[in-house]
């Protein structure tokens, strides 16, 4: 079972490179705690879902990079094959030399339609080389240009192509104090479109992961590198493989294994622009969790508190929201890890901010214009409100 990756803009292809560098990195780190036998398996369980063929003895990662610009891509390109351990296939990226700044509309108005045939022919090449696809994995920023706007617009391609094959979306939420003055329209039209076309949404706050920079890794000077090191980690330590207590190390259809649906409430949407959190959450009720353990230890692990019942929206018992994999197979230098994937009111408060700040710009018709004049209109916006504020609605509800 094989994923296809999809890395978008600087954002995506940035982090890309960090993710498939951290697979490699572990697949081939020396195991104490587990069999020879055992890291053999776990080592081709990785090679077969995340590269293909190799090279000249240097395997290629199940990768295609796409930005309107060449210069990331070609400095993506130059890291992999300086590492001399895995590498990009050569006709695996797409790239123009005409970028589309941090104009959502552009990404997804122009830039989008114009390339769409090369773009989606060089991931229908990738999906070609895998034995069974298993989906894919597509890498981009919530509100940028090229990353947001044209991600949104290949996540829809990808879901009217490959109806049967998973689309999860790794997005990076904004800095809340962000530099872009248009961050919180491009991030509602991202999310109100990957919302109708994405399986699931894997969120990392950018914000949170420059605080475990400076506060857990005592970074000083910050770099996005930095951040993307530790994405990338994060990252490779829920997407390797466990071991099944069949003895065999396995994915699923779903690599994460949640239930990521939220039914909308029964009422109907709340008026426009009205919504907000009104109520103070005491705890952050979850719809599903799930734990990884990898290491020293992992099955005489205590997981009791997870399945508290109190963690959890009362339509759906513990049994069902909770699930825990583990492997004695340690991630890569640690002898013990573990990784929390939850679908919870977390964002709630995020996403409301977003929301208001947007509307609260909308409102005053503040740049509107640079959308306008690519195609999407005030009624795309209305949309997508509509859409983010019944999803705010449907998780205070939970």
């Amino acid at each position: 079972m094989s994923i296809v990756t999809v890395q978008l803009g600087q954002c995506g292809n940035q982090i890309g490179f960090e993710v498939f560098d951290a697979l490699y990195n572990d697949s081939h780190c020396p195991q104490g705690l587990c069999s020879k036998r055992e890291n053999e398996v776990y080592q081709e369980s990785c090679k077969e879902r995340f590269f293909s063929e190799e090279e000249n003895g240097v395997p290629v990662a199940r990768a295609v990079l796409v930005d309107m610009e060449p210069k990331v891509i070609n400095q993506t390109l130059s890291k992999a094959a300086q590492s001399g351990q895995w590498k990009y296939g050569q006709h695996s990226c797409f790239c123009q030399k005409q970028g589309s700044g941090n104009n959502w509309a552009y990404g997804y108005s122009v830039h989008g339609p114009r390339h769409e045939e090369p773009i989606m022919n060089l991931i229908q090449k990738e999906v070609e080389k895998c034995d069974c696809l298993s989906g894919f994995f597509i890498i981009m920023s919530m509100a940028g240009g090229t990353g947001s706007g044209l991600g949104a617009f290949i996540t829809q391609n990808l879901q009217d192509q490959y109806s049967n094959a998973l689309k999860m979306n790794q997005i990076i939420w904004p800095y809340g104090t962000g530099e872009v003055i248009v961050q919180n329209y491009n991030s509602i039209l991202t999310l109100s479109h990957l919302y109708r076309s994405s399986d699931a949404l894997l969120v990392h706050e950018n914000d949170a992961v420059h605080k475990i920079c400076a506060k857990l890794m005592n970074i000083k000077q910050i770099s996005f590198r930095d951040i993307n090191q530790v994405l990338a980690h994060q990252l490779g330590s829920v997407f390797q493989p466990t071991y099944s207590m069949e003895g065999s190390y396995h994915y699923r259809r779903n690599p994460l294994g949640i239930n990521w649906q939220v039914r909308p409430p029964l009422s109907g949407l709340p008026p426009l622009g009205k919504v907000s959190l009104n109520r103070e959450l005491h705890f952050n009720t979850s719809i599903a969790n799930l734990v990884i353990l990898r290491g020293k230890d992992v099955h005489s692990a205590d997981l009791g508190g997870f399945k508290d019942p109190e963690l959890y929206t009362s339509w759906l018992a513990p049994v069902n929201a909770f699930s825990a994999w583990k492997t004695q197979r340690a991630f890569r230098k640690y002898e013990k890890s573990a990784a929390l994937v939850s679908n919870s009111q977390f964002l709630l408060k995020p996403l409301d901010t977003i929301v208001g700040k947007a509307w609260n710009m909308f409102a005053s018709k503040a740049y509107i214009h640079q959308y306008t004049k690519f195609g999407i209109e005030e009624e795309d916006f209305l949309d997508s409100f509509t859409l983010l504020e019944q999803v705010v609605a449907s998780y205070c509800n939970v």
